[in-house]
Order: structure tokens, then C-alpha cells, then sequence
């Protein structure tokens, strides 16, 4: 039975990690390097950082929650609500009306994720600022979408829309990634 060439690679890649890993690990026991960690002398009282100050890869982590978003609004709000599967009458409406809630649900958490990564870059925070507003008028909406109105729909892709835009303009781009199923059930 023949293999995908994708799991042949993945195979490859994690066999080479974890044997990279173990030889950088085996080589300074092998040697008899037994080093301690040394205690650097350093300013008795601590600097206070804050929790933005402490965030690494600002840009990186809020370009995959809001993409994340945008996938999810687009996917599971935005196509159903253009393809009309919210009217009523419409083919498999209940399951299509319950995946709409999730997906804004998850959209909600991931977007909120974003401006706390937003926060770690000081171009970012400036250009979400005015954002924060609509991302907290989208709290409500899912149990809107999953009575089926269609205004909330639109204010998902606006707010997305304005995300977007905010990110570009930051020098962060988001482009859709659409999280899968059991992303969207746990909300992460």
C-alpha cells in the first residue's frame, strides 16, 4: 500500500528533529562537560515589565489570530450568509446556523487574542486602537447568527475588513486561514 509523499516527510522531519535533539543533548555528557548554571549578580531591585513588554513575536502571533478570525468568519459566516443558508427554508439552515454561532464564538476569542498581541507592538496597538470597540460589539453577535439575522453577518466581515486593514497598515498582513473543525469546537 503506497505512502503520501506528506507523511513521508513528516516522518523525515520529526526523525531528524528528535535526532538532532538527542545527539546536541548526548554531546556535552558524553565529554564530561558537567557545567552548573551560574547566578549573574545584577540590580537588587527588579524593573517592572509589562505584559505587552514581555510578548515575543508580537506581529507573528497576532497575524495568526486574526487570520485564524478571518478564516472562520468567512468559512462558516460570511459564504453560508451570501449563498442565502440562513433564510428561512433553506437546506440544513439549523446545522448551518449552529456553525455560524461557533465560528463567531471562535472568531470573538481569536480577535480579542490579537489585540492582546497587538498590544506587544507599538505600531500595531496604534493602528487596533480604534478597533477595540467593534471587536467588543461582537460579543453579542453569535446568538444573533444563530437566530439567523443577517446583520450580524455583515458586521463580522466589517469588523474583519477593519482588522485587516489595520494589520496591513501596521506592516502585518493577515490573509484567511481556516481553522479546523475541532479548532473551531474549542475555541482556540
Amino acid at each position: 500500500m503506497p505512502v503520501p509523499i506528506r507523511r513521508l516527510a513528516v516522518a523525515l522531519t520529526v526523525c531528524c528533529a528528535l535526532l538532532a535533539g538527542s545527539t546536541a543533548w548526548a554531546a556535552p555528557q558524553s565529554i564530561g562537560q558537567h557545567t552548573t548554571p551560574a547566578v549573574a549578580a545584577t540590580d537588587p531591585t527588579p524593573s517592572p515589565t509589562t505584559s505587552a513588554e514581555k510578548q515575543k513575536f508580537a506581529k507573528t502571533r497576532f497575524v495568526a489570530n486574526a487570520a485564524l478570525a478571518a478564516g472562520a468568519t468567512y468559512e462558516w459566516i460570511w459564504k453560508p450568509y451570501k449563498e442565502g443558508k440562513f433564510k428561512k427554508g433553506a437546506k440544513h439552515r439549523k446545522t448551518t446556523l449552529l456553525k455560524a454561532g461557533l465560528a463567531g464564538a471562535f472568531t470573538y476569542n481569536r480577535l480579542k487574542a490579537a489585540v492582546r498581541n497587538a498590544q506587544g507592538d507599538p505600531t500595531l496597538s496604534k493602528a487596533l486602537a480604534p478597533l477595540s470597540a467593534a471587536i467588543a460589539g461582537l460579543k453579542d453577535l453569535p446568538n444573533k447568527l444563530r437566530k439567523g439575522d443577517g446583520s450580524a453577518a455583515k458586521s463580522f466581515n466589517d469588523t474583519i475588513n477593519k482588522v485587516k486593514d489595520a494589520g496591513k497598515s501596521a506592516g502585518a498582513p493577515v490573509k484567511n486561514q481556516v481553522p479546523s473543525a475541532s479548532e473551531l469546537k474549542s475555541g482556540s
